[in-house]
Order: structure tokens, then C-alpha cells, then sequence
């Protein structure tokens, strides 16, 4: 036992490691002291009030990048191209040569005669024309009435007048060759438009429209 304390050396103090460690506990008391509530004996109660700090905001999110366009793919122009039909190209073995017959040249015109002439055959004749005839279911039609004034004049008369007889039959159109007053023509007249009536014309048997003249007489003993 007294050799190993003979080779044991003493303990050192070290004032500065003591300071460190007084004013670490120091500070740790202080520390609980303030952290802890205050307790006021016979004091009202106290609310605590909170109220919110504002922050600084926070950074703006990043705008999203948009995304790349789905390339559309153009879509194929059709061109319709007709396929040119192709022509065999007959080969030099397939052709066949025609000779030329090599003519006498033309000699001088013997004769002046052109040869025969080919003649129309004439159109054939129309049928005779059968004029308008009086249709004797209205002679008794066909006589004017007497003017009155060439009938107190005791006055005869006579007229002449060219009509167009329809197909119909009836007066279509009247024209005036000769009276013997306009008295006499205008009763003429009347009569013929209003109440003449013919067989039509006929050419062939086909009815046609012709003309036909009439002359009249007025006499006054007819009207007595």
C-alpha cells in the first residue's frame, strides 16, 4: 500500500472550471424563475389572450409551365393522279407498209358534159279551195234592217262589203267597197258581225279561213 501512494500524484484546483459551473446554474435558475406565472394572491383572474402574428407570406408558388402542344399531324393532302395509260410502241416488225401505187397523171377534160343533174320532182298541187257558202239555216238573217232616215227619205240603197269567214262559220272581219250612204253601210255592218252565218271554207275537206264579197239592196217597196 505505501508504494502505490508513493507514485500517486495529488489533485489540482482549478478555479476557472468552478466559475463556469456557478454561472451555468445561475443562469438556469434565473431561466425557471421568468418562465413560470406570475400568482398574485386575492388578484382577478387573467385571460390569456392569443392573438395571431402575422407571417411574412409565403413565396408565390411557381406558375406550372405549359405543357408542350401535342404536335397535330397534318394530315395527307390526297392527290388523285390518273396512271397515263401506256401505249405499246409497235416495233419496226410489227409494221406493215402499204405500198404507193404511183397514178397516171390527169389527162385533159374530153367533153363539157357535167354528167346527170338530179331534178326535184314538183310538189304536188294543193287541193281546189271551196269558198263560204251561205248556211241557209240563217238566210233569212242576212237582210239589214231599213234605215230609218233613208226610209223617210223614201230612199233606196245599195252595198257592197267583203268579209273573212272563219272556221267557225262566222264573220271575223268586214271591210267597205261601196255604199250608197253611210246610213246604208253602217246598218250593213252591224247585221253582218252580229248575226251572219256561213258554211266555212274548205280546203281538201280541211275547214280554212277565206273571204267572200256581198252586195245588198235596200228597196223601199221590200220594206213596206
Amino acid at each position: 500500500m505505501m508504494y502505490a501512494d508513493r507514485h500517486a500524484q495529488p489533485t489540482r484546483f482549478n478555479p476557472g472550471g468552478l466559475t463556469a459551473a456557478i454561472a451555468i446554474n445561475a443562469a438556469l435558475v434565473a431561466a425557471l424563475m421568468f418562465a413560470g406565472p406570475t400568482i398574485l394572491p386575492g388578484g382577478s383572474e387573467h385571460v390569456l389572450e392569443t392573438r395571431n402574428i402575422p407571417l411574412d407570406p409565403p413565396p408565390p408558388e411557381p406558375l406550372p409551365q405549359p405543357k408542350p402542344h401535342a404536335l397535330t399531324p397534318n394530315r395527307p393532302t390526297e392527290t388523285i393522279v390518273a396512271p397515263t395509260p401506256l401505249v405499246p410502241t409497235p416495233s419496226s416488225s410489227d409494221l406493215v407498209t402499204t405500198p404507193t401505187l404511183d397514178l397516171p397523171p390527169a389527162g385533159p377534160t374530153i367533153g363539157s358534159d357535167p354528167g346527170p343533174v338530179a331534178v326535184e320532182p314538183p310538189a304536188p298541187p294543193l287541193p281546189p279551195l271551196v269558198g263560204p257558202q251561205i248556211d241557209p239555216r240563217y238566210a233569212d238573217a242576212f237582210q239589214p234592217v231599213y234605215p230609218a232616215a233613208e226610209r223617210r227619205a223614201n230612199r233606196d240603197g245599195r252595198v257592197t262589203v267583203r268579209v273573212l269567214v272563219g272556221t267557225d262559220g262566222r264573220v271575223k272581219q268586214i271591210e267597205r267597197l261601196s255604199a250608197t250612204s253611210d246610213a246604208f253601210w253602217q246598218a250593213t255592218m252591224e247585221r253582218a258581225t252580229r248575226a251572219w252565218r256561213f258554211t266555212p271554207a274548205t280546203r281538201g275537206s280541211v275547214p280554212v279561213e277565206a273571204w267572200r264579197t256581198m252586195t245588198l239592196t235596200f228597196r223601199m217597196e221590200d220594206a213596206d
